[in-house]
């Protein structure tokens, strides 16, 4: 297709949501069983295989020691649309999101019943867009008439939308086609497609017989950060929020090991995702991990009432996507700041 389509609607949107919860409970850790039904012992919480604190917390069950007594279930995802989809649903409390996801999920007149609670990374070389080698194309602009895929709905399609913007090529210059990560390394691997923007692991399968165009990291540099946020939906904020206090520690507890334990940062990683030491090391480095004080800290998420400057990253985000027709309409700042969950955030720090 030449333009990437609007996202679906809700009532689709709820049409798909068991669906991709059923694929994506394939994912869950074999010592979390399935979800209880109702009541506050329940947390239902999606991630990505995807280098982050979520990988610490789930394998050194941070959450199970904080929570006894509790049904905690990881359920794997591989893009933002499937986590949207899910909490359309109602299949999820808990789960990472990517900011250009969270931005059209708050968009429109039924915004989805969730609040963003914490920053897992920023954006940096981990996401990134990538021609094939034997192509010759080596920069932005030459990938006109060319064939890209991304995950649509995701952080790396407001990437590589920005990225087109700034090179002064537009969507319809190009064919853009929406697959998730695993789907893209086979096209790429049968030569279907002539670039893609996508995140690790996959980025770096791609990296081996391409040509790195651009980062996430210069995007963000030029105006445009993209950041994987933590979500968590409005009915655990009402029936559970002792058990977001919980979970917000145990993301501290993680941002702090990423630092104070490298090595042991690299053994987890690695055995959640299945990759060598090496890879993981790799793929730790090329993502931003902000500390504790730094995620509650007006530079970001702000806390208590206060929003940081995520707020203005964020409405900027729906004003992009708004002008791409990606979305209807921007939400307004105001419609944002009260996607913001921050009640109880200065705690997690003492």
């Amino acid at each position: 297709m030449s333009r990437a389509s609007q996202g679906p609607s809700r009532r689709l949107l709820l049409a798909g949501a068991l669906a991709a919860v059923s694929a994506a409970a394939t994912g869950c850790s074999a010592d979390s069983g399935a979800a209880a039904s109702g009541g506050a012992g329940r947390l239902r919480i999606g991630y990505f295989a995807f280098p982050s604190g979520d990988l610490l917390v789930k394998h050194g069950k941070l959450l199970e020691k904080a929570l006894p007594g509790y049904q905690i279930t990881w359920i794997k995802f591989d893009s933002g649309a499937g986590v949207n989809q899910a909490f359309v649903g109602g299949s999820l409390d808990i789960a990472a999101l990517g900011s250009s996801p969270f931005a059209r999920g708050v968009a429109g007149s039924a915004p989805i019943p969730y609040k963003v609670a914490w920053i897992l990374d920023v954006a940096g070389e981990n996401e990134a867009l990538v021609a094939r080698k034997d192509t010759g194309i080596t920069d932005v602009a030459g990938l006109r008439g060319r064939k890209i895929a991304t995950p649509f709905a995701s952080t790396s399609h407001y990437s590589l939308l920005a990225a087109l913007e700034k090179a002064g090529v537009r969507p319809s210059d190009v064919e853009l086609i929406d697959l998730q990560p695993q789907p893209i390394l086979a096209a790429w691997q049968r030569g279907d497609i002539d670039a893609a923007y996508v995140w690790l692991p996959t980025l770096d399968e791609l990296r081996t017989t391409g040509t790195q165009l651009t980062s996430s990291k210069e995007i963000g540099a030029a105006g445009r950060p993209t950041l994987d946020l933590a979500v968590v939906s409005d009915d655990l904020i009402a029936r559970d929020p002792e058990a977001i206090d919980a979970w917000r520690r145990a993301q501290a507890e993680a941002l702090r090991l990423i630092r104070s334990d490298p090595d042991g940062t690299v053994r987890t990683v690695a055995a959640e995702l299945g990759i060598s030491a090496a890879d993981a090391r790799a793929q730790l480095t090329q993502g931003v991990f902000l500390t504790p004080e730094q995620v509650v800290s007006a530079d970001w998420l702000g806390a208590d009432g206060r929003p940081g400057k995520l707020l203005g990253y964020i409405a900027d985000t729906g004003r992009f996507l708004a002008g791409q027709k990606q979305i209807g309409a921007a939400p307004s700042e105001d419609v944002v700041r009260k996607a913001f969950y921050l009640e109880g955030l200065a705690d997690v720090l003492t």
